[in-house]
Formats: structure tokens, sequence, C-alpha cells
């Protein structure tokens, strides 16, 4: 063990970790320091951001066939620093700083999906914090030497840990097809929806029309990208007429939406604002079951697509962001320690308290 090693858990013995389970409890844990098998790395977990999914697997235990079935560790928006690593590891050394892709598929050469590429379909997938899978919100984690990604010095902490959902944004604009001049609606400004604006700016989308409830969400979307319409959602809204409100601010129907929240009637005026043969691109997460407007997107022949995940984002995000074409910084709002975990939490699931990102540091 490395003197840097002995030094950081002297310092701090106590693995903490913030779990949920089938009661919809959330609370802190203690548990042994994990020793690295010999392909991986073990992780002083710096950042962490707090995620939709980890605030939906706490309040309702579920997200479609995934289910909170015992306690589960929650977090996989994570950066930190390796402290030991495994006896097969060549990539990392004690006091590297890395980005944790927190995705892990099993590549097998028999699997189609890892085989091809699109690793993020892989059947025997284990994901952190999906469960059965405990997540990377606690203070030291094993982590694969494969899936870490080296954290440029001019990144801090915080950025490495928002280049999760960066690469969610970032798969959602290379699978539409998105480029120079698209005219571009983005429904939902929560931190999927700005980390997409941010995206699809620096992509050249043109003009571009940003959606939300939140008229404090909107006006961060307006400092993060001047140039950026706004229209704001009120409950109860017909969806025929959002459509109609939102191609007004547009001035046009649009080719393309990027649906980031999942939500119903969001889907639906983003149908209504699409002109002939263009796309709907859902990423948010929504109910199992939900109705569109069928003959719309037929006789329009608008495509209706889906993400899930990302695969091979997580380089092309850290050049994005270190050659200063997208800013990550200001999405941070709030900042807690990691002992202030359930503190976090709630400040993250209250609309009241205007968070964009809450960041768990641990130093």
């Amino acid at each position: 063990m490395s003197s840097t090693t002995a030094e950081i858990l002297e310092r701090k013995p106590r693995n903490i970790a913030v779990n949920t389970n089938p009661q919809h409890g959330l609370h802190l844990v203690d548990s042994e320091v994990p020793e690295p098998g010999s392909n991986d790395c073990l992780i002083h977990v710096r950042a962490t951001g707090i995620c939709g999914s980890d605030v939906h697997f706490w309040k309702h235990g579920k997200i479609g066939d995934m289910v909170v079935v015992g306690e589960n560790g929650l977090g996989h928006e994570s950066s930190g620093v390796v402290i030991k690593t495994g006896s097969q590891v060549t990539r990392f050394k004690p006091g590297d700083r890395v980005a944790l892709e927190c995705g892990i598929p099993c590549s097998l050469p028999t699997c189609y999906f890892c085989r091809t590429g699109r690793y993020n379909a892989c059947p025997d997938v284990k994901f952190f914090s999906t469960p059965p899978f405990d997540g990377t919100l606690r203070r030291y984690h094993v982590h694969p030497e494969a899936w870490l990604h080296a954290l440029p010095d001019s990144l801090s902490f915080e950025e490495g840990s928002l280049l999760e959902p960066l690469s969610v944004a970032l798969a959602g604009i290379d699978r539409s097809n998105l480029r120079l001049g698209t005219s571009l609606v983005i429904c939902g400004a929560g931190p999927i929806g700005l980390v997409s604006l941010l995206a699809a700016h620096a992509a050249g989308a043109a003009p571009i029309v940003i959606t939300d409830l939140d008229k404090n969400r909107l006006d961060v979307a307006k400092k993060l990208v001047p140039r950026v319409r706004t229209v704001q959602v009120d409950k109860g809204d017909d969806t025929r007429e959002l459509g109609k409100k939102i191609v007004d601010s547009l001035g046009e129907e649009t080719e393309l939406v990027l649906e980031c929240t999942g939500i119903e009637s969001s889907i639906q005026a983003g149908i209504y604002a699409t002109r002939f043969g263009g796309a709907v691109f859902v990423i948010g997460v929504g109910k199992d079951f939900q109705n569109i407007p069928f003959m719309r997107l037929s006789s329009k022949e608008i495509d209706l697509r889906f993400q899930y995940r990302y695969h091979d984002t997580y380089p092309k995000a850290i050049s994005l962001v270190s050659e200063g074409l997208i800013d990550l910084k200001p999405l941070v709002t709030h900042r807690y320690i990691l002992e202030e975990g359930v503190d976090a939490f709630a400040t993250a699931s209250t609309p009241a308290s205007r968070a964009i990102k809450v960041q768990i540091l641990d130093d």
C-alpha cells in the first residue's frame, strides 16, 4: 500500500455511502473499504452529482423494470482520484485523476452488442446505482480500469462528474443527426435539457427554443446561451396550443425535438411543433405507457425515436470541455459534503430550492 493511500485511509477511514431501500428510505451507511481486483482501481470519489434517476429510485423505488429490492447505493455521476491499483493495471497509478464511466458491459466476444460497439445495450451490463448494483456515491469505490477516463488537470472534479450527463446529451445529439443550422426545440430545462442546450449550441443548431414550467430554469438557459428562445409552460396547457406557441417562438415548425422530460404532455407538444419529416427524440424517462398523437406522427412522417444511456462519449465529452466549447461549471448550484448526503437529496428533490445540479463533494 502506498504512503498516499495509507494517509488517505488514515485521515478518512469511514467508507460512507448514500443508500435507499424498498421502503423509500434514504440514509448514510458505513461499509468496509473494498480491495481492488487485478484489473481494478480503488478510487477516492471526490465529486458526485445527484441525477434525477437517483431521486426516482428513492422516491418511487423503480424505473421501468429496474426495481429497488434491497439496500441500494445511489450515484453514478462521479470523478475522483486513484489511490490503489490491481496487479494487472497499466494505465493508471495512485494519484491519477479520473472520471468514472459507470455502465460496465460484459465485453464478451459472444455478446452481439459489445462486439459491435453498442455496449450500452449489453443485456449483462452492470450499471452502478441501478438495482441491484450499488452506486458510486460513496467515499471509496472499486472501478474497472477499462472504464476509467483520465481527467485533465484543467478540469475540476465537479466538471469530471458532469461528464456523465454531458454524455447523455452527446448521445442524443449524435443519434438525432443534429447538424449546423438544424432548427431545434428542447423540452425541459433541467440538467439534461440544459446540458443538451450547451451541446446543441456548440454543434451549431439554429434557431433553438427551450421550454419548461420553471421560469428560473428558463432564465438559467438564457444565461448559458443568450440566443436561445424560451417558452414557459403552464400546467394544464392544451398540448396543441403549446405546440403552436413553440412554433410561434421558433418562427417555423421544427426539424428536431430533444424531449428531456419524459412527460406525456411535453412529448405531445413536441410532436405538434414538429414539421413534416422531422423527428422527436425522447431522452427523458417517463411512465411505462403513454398516449401520443398517432395520426399527427403518421400524416407528417415524424420519426419518434428514443435513447438508452450512451456509448463511446466520454473521450468526446472531455475534449469538448477541455477545449472550452462547452462550459459545465454554471450548472452546479448547490454543494454538500458526503456526510450531508441526505440533505443534498432533499435539496435536489425540492423545486423551491431552485437547484440545477446538486454535487456531493469529499476532499
